[in-house]
């Protein structure tokens, strides 16, 4: 069974802030995935590859998920660090708050947002007032 990375996405503003700064980096260029770097390759690499995802948190409420296609071990000044790479496609899922943590964690299959459907008249709502409407249970 799957598992799922979590990440804050620290300096992103909004979904659509993400999808354009992952177009506008010079580093995707040529190549049909993203990238994240990361100091830690998960010890669950297999179940992470087994069609696990890494779920974006911005501004306090994941938001989006990419599927994870890859980990790879990359060298750099700082020693070898883990390479998550990821499908372009950004997923808007559906908001559930997260407090601060650092690094990445695990996110067991049970405990994942569900997808929003790209037809779905709620992504006209702000994401913060689409969270308190899901929080008073009204959507």
């Amino acid at each position: 069974m799957a598992v799922h990375l979590i990440k804050l996405c620290v300096g992103v503003e909004s979904v659509e802030h993400l999808i354009e700064l992952r177009k506008k980096d010079p580093r995707n260029k040529g190549k049909d995935y993203n990238f994240h770097i990361t100091r830690f390759k998960p010890r669950r690499a297999d179940e992470v590859l087994d069609g696990g995802s890494l779920y974006w948190v911005i501004k306090g409420v994941i938001q989006a998920r990419q599927k994870i296609i890859g980990l790879e071990d990359v060298k750099t000044e700082n020693g070898t660090k883990c390479m998550i790479k990821m499908d372009k496609k950004i997923y808007l899922t559906e908001s559930q708050p997260r407090r601060a943590f650092q690094g990445w964690r695990y996110l067991e299959q049970n405990s994942v947002p569900k997808d929003l459907s790209p037809n779905s008249n709620i992504l006209d709502i702000p994401v913060e007032l689409r969270s308190e409407l899901k929080e008073l249970g009204l959507i």
